[in-house]
């Protein structure tokens, strides 16, 4: 099969990879489509040393399974492999289980080929009304919607996000659909009237905020938020980088900060959001790469100010 691999060193399209064979408790998937975030951009900068093929955010269809009800199914698949009886899994934590591997970001190939595997039970099946380049949407829907997991938010709450990237305008819509009054604040001219488009307003941000959460995907964005959150308010951390944070603190001492570091999320509320409408995403795809062409897909991914890009596998 063909699949993206990196080495360490270079991105290349492998043409004639085995197929994976999944075990008992595994599903083979065909992959439809899959998309290119920060993360990925990240591991070819050298986060976490992955090698292999990288993509967690995608779509597709069961091609094979022990529980034959899921043959044919068209899924997405939560991310995180847990071993399942470790005290962290028995406690429902799953997702920060530490023997853990990640699909397509630590210890597991991802979705940036034609056939991937995941563990039967971290699917989720996608409803007919929700298309796959919605659907292909759902993990990063879903880790925008963790901070309504993790915060409460509701009408009055006063949020500012840092960062109009595809997260954080995924967030702003998760913040602004549980009632809060939401900022977006970036630097992108083609970015911000979209989200004026989605009924997201955008600014510079004004200090006192309730809530800051930072996408902006670099190690500035924890010093701009501490810099807008009110004395005990609360800053959520979404940002991912290879590189090290360096900065005062005393900030969030002084003015007693909570900070929240915030991934994955769920998929049920992401799935059932696409479903009812609650939240757009077409307008955050910027373009649709053939697998033959993923290595040029990654290097328009990085470009600054591009959206979503996705890769269509052929499933």
């Amino acid at each position: 099969m063909r699949a993206l691999r990196w080495d360490g060193i270079r991105l290349t399209l492998a043409r004639d990879l085995p197929e994976p064979e999944p075990a008992a408790d595994e599903a083979l998937v065909r992959v439809h489509l899959a998309g290119i975030c920060r993360t990925d951009l990240e591991i070819t900068r050298g986060y976490l040393g992955f090698r292999g093929t990288p993509g967690h955010e995608w779509v597709g269809r069961v091609v094979a399974a022990g529980d034959s009800d899921l043959v044919g199914a068209r899924v997405v698949g939560e991310i995180n492999f847990s071993c399942g009886v470790c005290a962290t899994c028995r406690a429902g934590l799953g997702r920060h289980c530490p023997t853990r591997r990640v699909l397509g970001i630590a210890g597991a190939d991802g979705a940036f080929a034609e056939l991937t595997v995941l563990p039967a039970r971290n699917l989720h099946r996608v409803p007919d009304s929700v298309p796959d380049r919605a659907a292909v949407f759902v993990e990063p829907l879903a880790a925008a919607c963790e901070v309504l997991e993790q915060v409460p938010v509701g009408p009055g709450l006063r949020a500012v996000v840092l960062g109009d990237g595809k997260l954080g305008l995924l967030v702003a819509q998760a913040l602004a659909g549980a009632g809060a009054d939401v900022v977006l604040v970036g630097h992108h001219e083609k970015k911000l009237p979209l989200a004026q488009r989605l009924g997201i307003a955008t600014g510079a941000g004004v200090p006192g905020a309730d809530l800051v959460v930072d996408a902006t995907g670099s190690p500035g964005g924890l010093a701009a938020a501490l810099a807008l959150v009110r004395p005990r308010g609360t800053i959520v951390l979404k940002t991912t980088v290879a590189g090290e944070h360096r900065l005062d603190l005393a900030p969030a001492v002084i003015n007693e900060v909570t900070v929240v570091g915030s991934r994955c999320g769920p998929f049920a509320p992401a799935l059932a959001a696409l479903a009812s409408g609650r939240t757009s995403v077409a307008p955050l795809i910027d373009a649709v790469y053939p697998l033959d062409d993923a290595v040029g897909a990654f290097a328009r991914a990085a470009e600054p100010g591009v959206l979503k890009i996705l890769i269509e596998a052929g499933g």
